[in-house]
């Protein structure tokens, strides 16, 4: 699988995610804090995807342009992983106001989607090639299994 149907794969989880969690209420705690943990996985494995291997090669690649774009994102990451989710997680999932937290996470995080899968991915795809968009894509689906298989370590200890 390539970088880009990998992460638009990623993307679809996390939309999933977002949705069931948006669609439990006050008296699901253990559903939601279930599902906030889910959330919380998919999206740092997917941030570090996209940081570590597809940023770097996009900004290189680019241009001017492309070098907004890749900042853009970048702090996008940044508040939903060091403002927002923590946030979230914080508040108590029996309260109107997780739910309240919850619909910001959503739109925060489809407004992130929508501009990488219509703007930066077709660029992406034009600027790396096939070739080195394949090369990619085997990087995550290892990066992938690596951190699934520390997970299951972790969750065991």
């Amino acid at each position: 699988m390539n970088a880009i149907d990998l992460l638009k794969a990623d993307h679809e989880r996390v939309k999933a995610i977002l949705n069931e969690l948006s669609e439990s209420t006050e008296r699901g705690v253990k559903k939601r804090t279930d599902l906030l943990a889910k959330l919380e996985r998919e999206i740092t494995l997917h941030t570090q995807l996209e940081e570590e291997i597809l940023y770097p090669a996009f900004k290189a690649a680019g241009s001017k342009e492309q070098d907004v774009m890749y900042y853009e994102a970048k702090e996008e990451h940044r508040t939903v992983d060091s403002l927002v989710l923590p946030d979230l997680k914080n508040t108590d999932p029996a309260t109107p106001e997780f739910s309240g937290r919850v619909k910001v996470v959503k739109e925060l995080l489809e407004h992130h989607i929508e501009e990488e899968e219509s703007e930066m991915f077709p660029q992406a795809r034009k600027l790396l090639g096939k070739a080195l968009l394949d090369e990619m894509g085997k990087q995550m689906e290892a990066a992938q299994t690596a951190f699934k298989k520390g997970s299951r370590h972790d969750a065991a200890a």
